[in-house]
């Protein structure tokens, strides 16, 4: 079974209530981008994006390992949702762009 329907959440200053929507159709996949203010947006987000037909969801790095757990948590396992990680290389750089 190849991924038709993905999603993506993504923390970004300013984004609209409810998310700012963005679509990107490859002709095999349709690929939706959501930009929330704050990852607790996150779990309505996902619920929208499961009840639209999305296979699998992933989150940025953003939403940090509680965000994603209760992301996970509230689609009940309707899709997999997985999350950006970055190695210890990156800590300083990424806590400073979200702090």
């Amino acid at each position: 079974m190849a991924l038709t329907h993905f999603g993506f959440i993504y923390t970004a200053a300013g984004s609209a209530a409810g998310g700012n929507f963005s679509v990107v159709e490859t002709g095999k996949c349709r690929c939706v981008f959501v930009g929330v203010e704050k990852p607790e947006e996150g779990v309505e987000v996902a619920h929208r994006l499961v009840s639209e037909g999305v296979e699998l969801i992933e989150l940025c790095g953003g939403f940090g390992p509680v965000w994603a757990g209760r992301v996970i948590e509230a689609v009940g396992g309707a899709v997999p949702v997985g999350s950006v990680g970055y190695g210890p290389e990156a800590v300083d750089q990424v806590h400073a762009l979200f702090s």
